[in-house]
């Protein structure tokens, strides 16, 4: 599925970020990341909304941010906050499907073994 919404976000960068980096960058991340993806993904998400959510997404994947993700312990804390602004502005379009979505995925990375964390979506 290709998405034109905005040409900052690109959907293999993202999927290749946060199956690589699900582990080290913790729940908390890849949960408010795969929310926003699967509420992007939804036809009843509007198109502002889908703005807000590409745009957080692109800052996610974007190799060079404010705090380089490498950074043990901090690395990801600039991503927190802007995944976690645009889950705020978006909230109402995180609905139980979009939670059920990124809960299958995360159970997939997190509660089996550690090799499948790289096998992506």
């Amino acid at each position: 599925m290709g998405i034109t919404v905005n040409d900052d976000f690109d959907e293999q960068s993202f999927w290749n970020k946060v199956s690589g980096y699900a582990r080290t960058a913790g729940r908390g991340v890849i949960e408010k990341s795969l929310w926003l993806y699967y509420a992007a993904q939804s036809p009843n998400t509007p198109k502002w909304a889908k703005s807000v959510i590409y745009g957080a997404l692109a800052y996610f994947v974007l190799p060079v941010d404010a705090i380089p993700d490498l950074i043990p312990l901090v690395g990801f804390t600039d991503d927190l906050g802007a995944l976690a602004a645009a889950v705020a502005s978006v909230a109402m379009y995180i609905d139980d499907d979009v939670r059920e979505a990124a809960r299958r995925k995360m159970s997939d990375w997190f509660q089996s073994d550690p090799e499948s964390v790289n096998e992506g979506h």
